[in-house]
Formats: structure tokens, sequence, C-alpha cells
């Protein structure tokens, strides 16, 4: 009981922490800029108005302390002013396609709070600082080719705990490369039928998984894996431990070695969760999609581009776009191993060359679904300025919704807007065949 009980919490925590929006604070730092779109043309000059709220009315006679530069750069101005009127006014430009960040501080009764505001300066001339490799195409074919003299060799094992009226829910187990296993949770419709199918592909961090009864109950056969070859049922206490020891910095492992990167495994799982997909009954083969956020925005993009039988995707605030962004002087995706922090634990150069096989970036170039993309400017896990160099190398049909003021969560709004147009997309895909 106590398990079951903890591994609930465990779960909603994570999904609270991952999903929801921030809580109200009692002091509000407002930043607001002049344009209500945030969008500039390069240099002009942007104005950014900080004021401090208590109960919704403006506080004055506080020291705040502001920066205002590229995002996750050196900023170009940093000071410490009273605040003696209602709000103050910062100007700034930038000279070359991004985004301009500033960030206030202002500490009430020896606590900190902050405000954020983003704008972008003409963002889809973003262009992205990774290399494509010439063995690009090569390198990923033979990985895929060597996938498929693996057995899928699936074991299922049925939930009735936490199957609902309408669908039947599964522990599954599945091939995949170097002796691995695949673990996922899966969700088959109930009336026999034909059903599009839908692939759950995770953020970032170790954990358990739950069904998803939402999207399943409407019709859809849906698939979420773990990428750590773990199973994803297990005692929270074991994640807890991996999270903070085995597993702890996973998405550096092996960074230096094309061959050997972390993801090489997680990338081919995704694929061999298509096969899987692919082989149950109940799958309408020509009507599958891929989603997730962060991580799993990225894996989006990637499944899609690896794997043509994937006809949608939707993909939230993606990680690994442009990694090497930061090596030109601007931001760079998540895990950020070329920041200043991150990169005198590497060897640039080895890392350039092999995590250019694993850059969104180019699988973006190369991807033929169908896509839905949705961010915010405030994200500072995955700049806007790595996201967009990725997005506007998108060839495919596609469609970005901002919400400007998100950071790296989402409205509940703009989940809803996702699987609807999931939803949408793979009844249109219906009505095509």
């Amino acid at each position: 009981m106590n398990k079951v009980f903890y591994a609930l919490i465990f779960n909603f925590l994570f999904c609270f922490l991952l999903n929801a929006q921030p809580l109200e604070q009692l002091i509000n730092v407002k930043i607001t800029p002049n344009k209500t779109d945030w969008n500039y043309k390069i240099g002009e000059m942007a104005t950014f108005k900080i004021a401090v709220y208590k109960n919704g009315m403006p506080l004055n006679g506080l020291m705040i302390d502001y920066q205002i530069g590229a995002e996750r750069m050196v900023p170009m101005e940093h000071k410490t002013v009273k605040l003696e009127q209602d709000f103050i006014e910062i100007k700034a430009t930038l000279t070359q396609p991004g985004f301009l960040r500033c960030i206030a501080n202002v500490t009430v009764n020896e606590k900190t709070y902050k405000g954020i505001l983003t704008v972008g300066f003409e963002p889809n001339k973003i262009i992205p600082i990774v290399k494509d490799p010439t063995d690009f195409d090569a390198f990923w074919n033979k990985n895929k080719k060597d996938l498929q003299q693996v057995p899928l060799d699936s074991k299922l094992i049925l939930m009735p705990e936490k199957s609902s009226a309408l669908t039947n829910v599964f522990q599954v187990n599945i091939q995949n490369i170097e002796g691995s296993r695949l673990y996922g949770i899966l969700c088959i419709p109930k009336k026999p039928g034909k059903y599009p199918a839908i692939l759950n592909v995770p953020g970032a961090g170790i954990r358990p998984y739950a069904p998803d009864l939402d999207m399943a109950d409407k019709g859809a056969v849906v698939l979420s894996i773990g990428i750590h070859g773990i199973p994803i049922n297990l005692d929270p206490i074991v994640y807890n431990n991996l999270e903070t020891g085995g597993l702890k910095g996973y998405f550096f492992f092996n960074a230096e070695h094309k061959d050997r990167y972390y993801y090489k495994r997680v990338y081919m799982g995704c694929i061999r969760a298509i096969d899987f997909l692919m082989s149950i009954p109940e799958t309408d083969t020509t009507r599958i999609a891929v989603t997730g956020n962060s991580q799993g925005g990225a894996l989006s993009v990637i499944t899609g581009a690896l794997d043509s039988r994937v006809k949608y995707i939707a993909s939230i605030h993606p990680a690994l776009c442009d990694l090497p962004g930061y090596l030109a002087g601007r931001a760079g995706g998540w895990p950020h191993i070329f920041n200043q922090q991150n990169e005198k634990n590497f060897s640039i150069d080895s890392c350039k060359n092999a995590l250019s096989y694993y850059d969104v970036v180019n699988f973006a170039k190369r991807l033929t679904a169908k896509s839905f993309f949705t961010w915010g400017f405030n994200d500072e896990s995955c700049p806007p300025t790595s996201m967009y160099a990725a997005y506007n190398m998108v060839k495919s049909p596609k469609e970005l919704e901002l919400y400007l003021e998100t950071g790296h969560w989402i409205y509940p709004e703009q989940k809803t807007q996702v699987n609807n147009w999931i939803i949408n997309a793979l009844k249109m895909g219906a009505l095509k065949n």
C-alpha cells in the first residue's frame, strides 16, 4: 500500500513540476516589452519596463538588480538601481538575429523574487551553428539496419488495475540494440478495430510512467516509453537512486564518441518502439504520431526524421538543438555541453564531431512528417535561439504556436492544443486513406 501511494505521489509531483505553470508569489517582479508580439527588427530598440507588485499594487523604494543581454550569455548590462517610482525602463537591441533577455531580482524580507522577459529579433532568420556530417545518413542507415537484425521479442503483461472501462493497459518490454531492453506502458482500446497510434517519448530524467488514458480513451493505441532500459513500474526509490547515482548526468555519457554516446541506444529505441507499434494488430499503420516535451520534444523530431512510418510529430520546447551555439557566442541547446561550466570537462573538437550526429538541427533538415511545435520565449533550459535554429531548417509542413510568457513549462491550454492537433491530424490521415 505504501509503495503504491508513494509511486502515485512521485508521478503526480513530476508531472506537476514538468507541465504546470509556476505558482503565483506574494511579490511579483513584472517585466513587459513595448511591443505586443515581443518581436523586433534587428537594430530596433526594445524597451523593457520593470515593476514590482504586491497585492496587485506597485511597490517602490526597493533595490532592483537587473541584467540584460543575449540569453545565457554574459550580460551586456548589469546594474543595481533603486526603484524610485512605480517602474524603471531599460532599452537595448541586438545587431543579429536572436533573443535578448532581461532578468530582474528584488529582495523583500530576505526572500528574493525574480522576473524574466525575453524578446526576439527576427528569429526566423536564425541559422544553426552545428555542421551537417557528410556521412550523417550513412551512419544512421547503418544503425537502423543493425537494429532490424535484432528480434523484436516483445513481452506484454496486462495491468488490470491501471486499465479503464474503454482501454486495456499493458506493461511492455521489447528487445533493443546491444542486448538492452526497451520498457514502456501500452494502452489499447478494448473495442475491436484499427486505431491510430501515438508514441509518447519522455522528457529528461529517471522515473516511472503512467498510462496515457486521456488519449487512449479517445480511440488511439498509445505507447509511452522510458529510455534507460529499466522497467517503468519500480519502487520510486530506485529511480531516485539512479538519478543521483549511476545515471546522474547520463546525457553526457560518452559524448566524445559518436558510436558510444548514450543517446545512440535511445534513438534506436524510439525506432524499435515504432517497430512494436507496427506489429500490433490494432494499429492503423498509416497513422502514427510521436510527441513529447524537452528531451521528448527532441526525440519526436528525431524519430520522425529517422522513420518515414511516422506521419505526424508534436514537439514541445525541444532540447538537443544546435548544441555548439555557445562556441559561436550564443546560447546552445540543453544539456548545454559547450557552455563555460561544462566545456572544460570534454574535448571540444571530439564533442563537436560526435554530437553533430545527434543534434536535432540535422534531423530537422530531414523531417518529412507533418509537424507542430510550441514553446515560449522565456525558456531558460531550452533557449529559443536553439529551438528556432532547428525549426527554421524544417522544410515539411509545419506549425509553430508561441506561448510567449512560458519558460520550461506549459499551460494546461497549451497541452490541450497539442493533444487536439494530434487528434485532428490523425483524423485527417484517416480521411486521406
